[in-house]
């Protein structure tokens, strides 16, 4: 595999802009490469944008924390001059789990070759698949250092798709950029090409206007100005735990799941332990039950059990602060009127919520700035608790959704196995959208 190269194309002048920070070179390890994280609140999609194809072309892609490999839709004016398909019964062809081979009988192109090797691109959002060819092309990204220098991996694999699996995605979004625990993730690949650890960190940005951050190949320091911290020194870290059975739309024999799990023990509400059904915390033979980490599900989702019972808890804690239920906005079922909740610097004033973990010293804390979301519709102006019902029997009792991550940092070491979590920065008086290259 050719080594990465350096250049500095005008282009990234650009794309570095959409991130609120300064260049400083002692600020973090020359190998970090960082990419914006932006939010479509139409959809509460998260968002990455990239640089692919030759000449370098920014490129917009749903964050799929879980995925285990990239996808982009090459049939839509789709030009680069360095694409190379994979043909099957090779090495990369055989090391991608293909289950088929595939012919085209369309004019060659990108996605269109003969004897080439097959991958399943799935939409996480529609829960859709397709059969398309796996690809090769250009990426790069910028230092954290040297914003306007880039990294190039010229080998980056990932997969075709038609323009039909775009479908339930935020407009302009070009396909998706799968993290997941798998050796054709997008950190995974950085981290073989750079020889550098699989690790990776993100702060998606609380800001309805500015961007966050995610941080590849370093375990920090991450600096945040306003006031400048290096964010990397509170983190808590927790065990990766890893289901044994995974729930893609194909499902690969005996392959585990690429989708990130933690050991959630318990849950507190304001200090105090939630009554729950504990077995559920656990993942059984089956691959059912644990805590699950996703950026592609906007709220928290609880089992109908666990949710019932920390609804509970919630509402009985919240009224000895003078809060009074009142009429619900789904996908809500608890909501306050906006007059009677005030504000702190961590949010609405509000019972905390703590996620327990290996030890009671061990917790992810979640103040209002994350429990609680704003409803302004019609005649209605509330504060509702942002976590949903997932009925009886989901595959995870609890999937710790985006908006419970936004304004922390979190920290994904593959390499090491394990996980770290800030809480809220904004406890720090920084946000993520401040982040300080």
């Amino acid at each position: 595999m050719p080594k990465p190269s350096m250049s500095s194309p005008p282009i990234f002048l650009l794309f570095f802009s959409l991130l609120t920070s300064s260049s400083s070179s002692s600020h973090a390890d020359a190998t970090a490469l960082v990419s914006p994280i932006t939010k479509d609140h139409s959809t509460r999609q998260y968002t990455l944008t990239i640089s692919l194809k030759t000449p370098p072309q920014l490129t917009t892609l749903l964050l799929d924390l879980g995925a285990s490999f990239s996808w982009l839709d090459c049939t839509l004016n789709y030009t680069s001059s360095s694409y190379r398909p994979i043909p099957c019964s090779t090495p990369l062809c055989t090391s991608l789990h293909s289950l088929s081979c595939s012919n085209c009988f369309h004019p060659p192109g990108p996605g269109c070759s003969n004897d080439s090797c097959s991958m399943f691109p799935e939409n996480s959002v529609t829960h859709t698949a397709i059969a398309a060819q796996a690809l090769q092309d250009s990426l790069s990204l910028p230092t954290a250092t040297h914003p306007a220098q880039l990294v190039t991996l010229p080998d980056f694999v990932f997969s075709c798709s038609t323009t039909s699996l775009l479908q339930g995605l935020s407009k302009g979004v070009s396909g998706l950029a799968g993290l997941g625990r798998s050796n054709i993730s997008l950190p995974a690949q950085l981290s073989v090409v750079l020889s550098e650890p699989y690790v990776f960190a993100l702060c998606l940005s609380g800001s309805r206007k500015a961007a966050g951050v995610a941080l590849f190949n370093s375990r920090g320091p991450y600096y945040f100005s306003s006031p400048e911290i290096d964010l990397a020194g509170t983190l808590i870290y927790t065990p990766l735990i890893l289901n044994p059975i995974g729930s893609t739309i194909i499902t690969y024999y005996l392959h585990p799941s690429d989708e990130y799990f933690i050991g959630v023990t318990s849950i507190k509400v304001n200090g105090k332990d939630v009554q729950l059904n504990k077995t559920l915390l656990s993942i059984d033979e089956n691959g059912f039950g644990g805590t699950k980490i996703s950026t592609v599900v906007p709220y928290t989702v609880l089992e109908t059990s666990i949710y019932k019972a920390f609804t509970d808890a919630f509402v009985k804690e919240s009224a000895a602060l003078n809060l009074t239920v009142t009429t619900v906005v789904k996908p809500f079922s608890v909501c306050y009127p906006a007059g009677e909740v005030t504000s702190t610097r961590v949010g609405p004033a509000v019972p905390t919520i703590d996620l327990v973990m290996q030890s009671d010293d061990v917790f992810w804390r979640v103040f209002g700035a994350n429990s609680m979301v704003r409803v302004t519709k019609k005649e209605a102006d509330v504060w509702c608790l942002g976590f949903v019902d997932g009925g009886v029997n989901p595959r995870a009792s609890i999937v710790i959704g985006g908006s419970q991550m936004e304004d922390n940092l979190l920290q994904f070491d593959v390499g090491l196995k394990r996980f770290g979590f800030s809480s809220s920065v904004l406890v720090h008086g920084t946000t993520c959208a401040n982040f300080n290259c």
